[in-house]
Parts: structure tokens; C-alpha cells; sequence
């Protein structure tokens, strides 16, 4: 029998019935675990995460309603089955009110018991999902597709790869934009924990004091709004991928933690004294240079080996110009909800090409996206593109040669210069004078000498 996924607990006070179960529990490819009371059973539920837990109602000193109490608060996300006898049904469908999935009456098929299990497991199975869904809808989600056929990029494509199907750890190196989750996730489509989920979170968005409980977890009442236990990442991922983007942003209080997580797959949940596993595959991300986060004592260097058994370098978008037409292309056709197809001057093409992207693909979308609810008559035009002076030049209006160097007088230069940084701080007369470094009486002065409108 092929093993299945599923971990089912059984909890039995009698010996020759719990050996059936877990024959036959086992006979099916499930992994099971018996526990002779319902005191065993709070201890086995303590110290490993299940899927399901089978519970006979009736147990001296602590029943099945107890532990399936404790299951509730300790472990919601576990299943429970009561197991009782026909005189006891009014029990187990109160033990349903407390959360309990299902009951099943004595004596019983094997089919039924099967059946029962199997539709608890997806229930689980959906449950988690439903999780994971919310978790990715409350966060920016970009596109699922990896474009570039630049030699530099496919050579990124080739080794995440090769490192895919494997489960070591993998850190991905890169510049803010350059599509570092994008790349976790092709990863992660290649390896072998593909049908299991894939859970990413931004360590940069989260509080010091709260990234411990969202990777761990808490227990109730581990800090004043801990109101109820929560499950951490790590368990949400179980059997899957954990990504951990921008790992170069988590407290020094919180590395050891990950460091021994990352070691031996075992954590505690804040206020908790048990120690879980958890297995789990972890790819990180950074835009920093963690080896000089390691050298100001910002980043533990153990951490650093244990993360970056493989390394990744994504190359930043001026390495890969070759890819922009590609990348515009994409965006034109499946990013924006037009009702008519959009398209780009060539012209417009050239002047994103001269650019040098320090924002990378995520700042070329944006100003795709920009130019294409601006233009007119769905053609992006150059003057369309909010990039800075240097890259356009008014490049509709302005001839190739017409370029910084070229024969232009120093007051248009200036004045095309005060136009853009205008058009680029949107009308905010403060910030355009911050950035061009005078005072705001001698914007003034300038705008008024050189008859510059606002909106132009």
C-alpha cells in the first residue's frame, strides 16, 4: 500500500480495539500513533502535529470530551472523530458543538471508518487553503510568469532548476524589484513539495515584536491580545515551502530561534514550553549584502551558512535590457484591464531602453501601467512615460541628437530639467525644490521666468 498523507491519532482505553484501528489505519498508508488514555492523548497531541484524531468518548478518569477540548484550544486545525456506542449519540453530537468533525457509532465498517477519516482529511486540506488564500489576497501578488529571454536571465532560470527538485536551502541575492519571489515560486513549481503549500512572508512589513508569533505562533495568553492560540507559518507550511523574503530585515532576538528552526525543523510557539516539528523547506530572499550584515553584527553568520547553501543572483534590469520589449509586451497584453489593446510607440520603446531602472521590473510595470491609463488613442508615446529628464528628453519633440551634450542652450536644459522634476512631484512646489536643491522663493522665481504652467 502506497503511504498517504495523514497523521491520525487514536485515542482508546481498550488495548485490542486501539490495535485494530491501527492496523487498519496503517493497512490504508496513513501514518497512526495510539495513545492508551486520554491523559497519553493530551501528551501525544502536545508533542506532534495530526491530522486526525480518533477519540472513544468513554475513558476513566479523562474522556474523550476532555481531550477533544484541549485539541480545540491547542491544536484547532487537528480533526477530531468521536468514537461511541449507540447509547451514547446525544453525547457526541454535543461534542460536535465543541468543534468535533464527525462521530461514528460502535460497531462500525471499515469502509465507514475510512470514508469518515477521508473526508476529515479534506476538510483539512481545504481549510488550509482557504488559509493560504487569504493570506495571499491581503498581500501584493505579482505575475506568476517568469518573461526574459536575456542569456544572463536564462542562466538564473538554468540553476534554479537544477537546485529545484532538491531540498536544500536557497537563498536568492537581488536588488528591490528584480522579481525574487517570482523566482522562489518557479522553484518551487519544479520541486518535488509542489502539490504542498507555498507560504511567503515579507519579513520587512513585520513588526520586531511580532515576527517570533507569526512564524511560530502563540499560545493563549502568551501576550495581552493572545486572545487564542495561532498557528505560525512554519505549521501552516508543514510538508511545504516557507519563503522568506527580505531575511535580511529579522531582529537579532528572532535569528536563533530560525537558526535552530532551519537546524533540526523544531520550534516552540511564544509562550509555549513544547517543543513541534515542523518539515519544511526554506527559501530566502534579501536585497542586502548579508555578508556585510554579518561583518556590522546585524546578521548571524551561522544563520547566513544555513541559508545560503545554494545562492542565487538575480541579475537588476539594466543587465538585461534586451528583455524590456518583452516584459512591456507582457504587461500591455495581461496586466491592464483595457477594453482596447494598448500599444507603445516605438519611439517611446527607445527612450526605455536608454534608462537605467533602479526600481527594476517592478518600477518598468508601474510605468507601463501609468503610461497606458494616460495616453491617448492607446498609444504610449514617449511623453507618456513619467521617467526622469535624462531619459526622455521630450524625446517627442526632440530629435535623436537632441540629447544631454547636444546642441541645446543651458537655459532649455534648465528649463526642461524644473519641468520634469515638476511633472515627477506631481505639482508639489516644496518637494520639487528639495530635489533640485534651491529654495522655494527661487522655484519660484524660475517658473515665472520661464513661463512654466503647471500640468506641463
Amino acid at each position: 500500500m502506497a503511504k498517504k498523507d495523514g497523521r491520525i491519532l487514536i485515542v482508546d482505553d481498550e488495548e485490542t480495539f486501539r490495535y485494530m484501528l491501527t492496523s487498519l489505519i496503517e493497512a490504508e498508508g496513513y501514518t497512526a500513533n495510539a495513545a492508551a488514555d486520554g491523559v497519553q492523548g493530551i501528551n501525544s497531541v502536545q508533542a506532534k502535529a495530526f491530522d486526525v484524531a480518533l477519540l472513544d468518548v468513554k475513558m476513566p478518569k479523562v474522556d474523550g470530551v476532555e481531550v477533544l477540548k484541549f485539541i480545540k484550544e491547542y491544536s484547532p486545525d487537528t480533526e477530531a472523530i468521536m468514537v461511541t456506542a449507540v447509547g451514547d449519540v446525544r453525547l457526541a453530537v454535543e461534542c460536535m458543538k465543541l468543534g468535533a468533525y464527525d462521530y461514528i457509532t460502535k460497531p462500525f465498517s471499515t469502509e465507514e471508518l475510512l470514508g469518515t477519516i477521508d473526508r476529515a482529511l479534506e476538510r483539512k486540506r481545504l481549510l488550509r487553503e482557504n488559509i493560504l488564500m487569504k493570506k495571499e489576497l491581503s498581500r501584493f501578488v505579482g505575475s506568476s510568469e517568469i518573461i526574459g529571454k536575456s542569456a544572463v536571465f536564462q542562466k538564473v532560470l538554468e540553476v534554479a532548476a537544477r537546485v529545484a527538485p532538491t531540498e536544500s536551502t536557497i537563498l536568492i541575492q537581488g536588488s528591490s524589484g528584480t522579481g525574487k519571489e517570482l523566482v522562489a515560486n518557479f522553484i518551487f513549481k519544479n520541486s518535488s513539495r509542489a502539490a504542498n503549500p507555498f507560504v511567503a512572508l515579507n519579513c520587512a512589513s513585520i513588526p520586531d515584536s511580532l515576527i517570533e508569533s507569526e512564524l511560530f505562533g502563540h499560545e493563549k495568553g502568551a501576550f495581552t491580545d493572545a486572545k487564542a492560540m495561532k498557528q505560525g507559518l512554519v505549521e501552516i507550511a508543514n510538508g511545504g515551502t516557507l519563503f522568506l523574503d527580505e531575511v535580511g530585515d529579522i531582529s537579532l532576538m528572532v535569528q536563533p530561534k530560525l537558526l535552530r528552526f532551519v537546524q533540526t525543523g523544531e520550534f516552540r510557539r511564544v509562550g509555549g514550553n513544547k517543543v513541534l516539528k515542523s518539515d519544511v523547506r526554506i527559501i530566502s530572499a534579501t536585497n542586502k549584502d548579508l555578508s556585510q550584515e554579518v561583518r556590522a553584527g546585524r546578521f548571524r553568520e551561522d544563520l547566513l551558512y544555513r541559508l545560503n547553501v545554494i545562492t542565487i543572483e538575480i541579475p537588476p534590469l539594466q543587465s538585461r535590457l534586451e528583455d524590456i520589449p518583452l516584459l512591456v509586451d507582457w504587461f500591455l497584453k495581461n496586466k491592464l484591464k483595457t477594453k482596447t489593446q494598448v500599444q507603445i510607440n516605438p519611439k517611446a520603446l527607445e527612450v526605455l531602453l536608454k534608462y537605467d531602472w533602479p526600481g527594476n521590473v517592478r518600477e518598468l510595470e508601474n510605468v507601463i501601467e501609468r503610461a497606458a491609463i494616460l495616453c491617448a488613442d492607446n498609444m504610449i508615446q514617449p511623453h507618456d512615460l513619467s521617467l526622469p529628464l535624462k531619459a526622455t528628453m521630450l524625446s517627442s519633440t526632440l530629435k535623436d541628437e537632441d540629447v544631454l551634450g547636444g546642441p541645446i542652450p543651458m537655459r532649455e536644459i534648465e528649463r526642461l530639467h524644473i519641468q520634469g522634476v515638476l511633472k515627477n512631484a506631481e505639482g508639489s512646489k516644496s518637494k520639487t525644490a528639495k530635489i533640485l536643491g534651491i529654495s522655494l522663493k527661487t522655484l519660484y522665481n524660475k517658473i515665472n521666468q520661464f513661463q512654466i504652467k503647471d500640468g506641463q
